[in-house]
């Protein structure tokens, strides 16, 4: 990557945390040089000189950058480590605030609310991953996996099972073969895992005359009332998920039937 456009992309971060343009533009020329005047920044950074100044007065405020009143001043940016840490410190104070104001906000009226056995999607890896470790961390009893994809096995979600095991829930996850299985039992070697048997969590083969290559990615069924079920599209391999709570749920009623084909066997053959 170029150094003209490595220093677009590191603008256009700082803007995302919060810094205005011109202020990200000199923040980063200044990471560049060991010091510099206005009109060497105003040259370096592509702003104009009368909004150099502003732009530093701001961002020597937030703690990024320091001034030597010399004639004419010089200014410099602290080092990256800590304008990091800074950064860091500013954002999460604003997400807490954040947070804090959004439970403040006293929710609307809405006539026939009922969330109960309603069904969602979602898209996103770490919003499919919070959604994943919100389920589970909800589970009181029982946590079933079912892991159609290698993909879909992450840290936090090992960590989630984990945590799981360690607030005394059964935790039972199938995977497709022994090599996988193998892999799950030394993350989670707590939990009870187990060749699933479930055939068409894999999409394609035989059975599909190449109409569906989709791949299911993860059935996850906690305390046998919440569901969640993802698929890999076979394109791009992006995660897609559909979810739901209610025991009465359709969708929590048709995947517990599924799973029943194959997985209780699996289930049994595990506890032999």
């Amino acid at each position: 990557m170029h150094t003209d456009e490595t220093q677009e992309e590191a603008v256009e971060m700082l803007q995302q945390l919060g810094l205005k343009e011109y202020e990200a533009k000199c923040f980063v020329a200044l990471s560049r040089v060991p010091k510099a005047t206005a009109k060497e920044i105003s040259t370096v950074a592509d702003v104009p000189r009368t909004r150099v100044y502003d732009a530093n007065r701001i961002l020597e405020a937030k703690g990024l950058v320091e001034v030597q009143h010399t004639n004419p001043q010089q200014f410099r940016a602290v080092p990256i480590e800590e304008a990091m840490a800074t950064l860091r410190d500013g954002f999460e104070s604003r997400m807490e605030t954040l947070q804090q104001t959004l439970e403040d906000i006293e929710p609307a009226e809405m006539e026939g609310e009922s969330l109960g056995n309603e069904v969602w999607s979602l898209t996103g890896q770490q919003a499919i991953q919070n959604r994943t470790q919100q389920l589970i961390d909800d589970g009181t009893g029982e946590v079933v996996l079912v892991v159609g994809s290698e993909e879909v096995l992450s840290d936090p979600l090992f960590d989630s099972l984990r945590e799981a095991v360690d607030r005394n829930l059964s935790v039972f996850v199938g995977t497709l073969t022994s090599e996988l299985q193998a892999h799950v039992e030394r993350e989670v070697p707590d939990a009870t895992v187990f060749v699933s048997g479930l055939e068409w969590l894999r999409g394609g083969g035989p059975s599909s005359h190449g109409a569906d290559d989709t791949a299911i990615g993860r059935l996850l069924l906690v305390d046998r009332q919440a569901i969640l079920v993802s698929s890999i599209d076979p394109e791009n391999a992006e995660e897609h998920v559909v979810f739901g709570r209610g025991f009465g749920n359709g969708l929590v009623v048709i995947i517990r039937r599924l799973m029943s084909t194959g997985l209780f066997e699996g289930l049994q053959k595990a506890d032999d």
